[in-house]
């Protein structure tokens, strides 16, 4: 069996988190070896690249182009140290943000140059794109709420403007439009348990996972 990439993909507070710990449990309980990464963060470098992206510096703030070269940087080291390896040797990759967040937040929500954010996604990963990209879309205001009521402390973009997530989330919109055969739009209003369901679903269309039940 081939490894594959599933991304997933959206707006602050969408859920990401859960639906991958979830997606996890039921690929694993049908015998698929699963790796479950992010970006940025998923390498030792890339943790140390998280924390300057992620932190609030309110006297030095992140340069918009240096906010890009990093978020590139962190991705290079991602894909040759974890994911071209895995889908080597067989692994479905669960991996929170890929290639589409650089274009929805720094293309559509900083306003950079979106041929650019191309050609350096291109650079830090080789060609390599997902093989599915799940993106799960919620109002924008619902998502921060979400996030807002959460004990952790919002970081650095979840304390962006509304007017900037909406962007992004503009941005989202485009990709999916744009790349149908492969990013999915997955309402993200409804309960973890349905959501998850339809994924499951996706998943056994698109990549043909063998059905078991939840």
């Amino acid at each position: 069996m081939g490894g594959k990439l599933i991304v997933f993909e959206g707006v602050e507070g969408c859920g990401k988190t859960s639906q991958i710990q979830l997606c996890q449990e039921w690929l694993e309980s049908s015998g698929i070896s699963v790796l479950v990464t992010r970006e940025p963060g998923g390498t030792h470098l890339g943790l140390d690249l998280r924390r300057l992206l992620l932190s609030k510096a309110e006297d030095k703030p992140v340069a918009e182009v240096t906010e890009l070269l990093l978020y590139a940087a962190d991705r290079a080291q991602h894909v040759e140290q974890e994911l071209k390896p895995n889908l080597a040797v067989g692994k479905y990759i669960l991996c929170d943000r890929y290639t589409d967040s650089t274009i929805a937040y720094q293309g559509y929500g900083r306003g950079l140059n979106i041929d650019l954010i191309n050609q350096l996604n291109y650079i830090a990963t080789g060609g390599l794109e997902s093989d599915l990209t799940i993106w799960l879309d919620v109002n924008v205001e619902v998502g921060l709420s979400r996030k807002r009521g959460s004990e952790a402390e919002l970081d650095r973009i979840e304390q962006e403007t509304i007017a900037f997530h909406r962007r992004v989330q503009q941005g989202y919109a485009q990709l999916a439009a744009s790349n149908p055969s492969r990013i999915v739009q997955v309402d993200g209003s409804f309960s973890k348990q349905a959501i998850q369901q339809i994924i499951q679903e996706i998943l056994q269309v698109h990549l043909q996972v063998e059905k078991v039940n939840f």
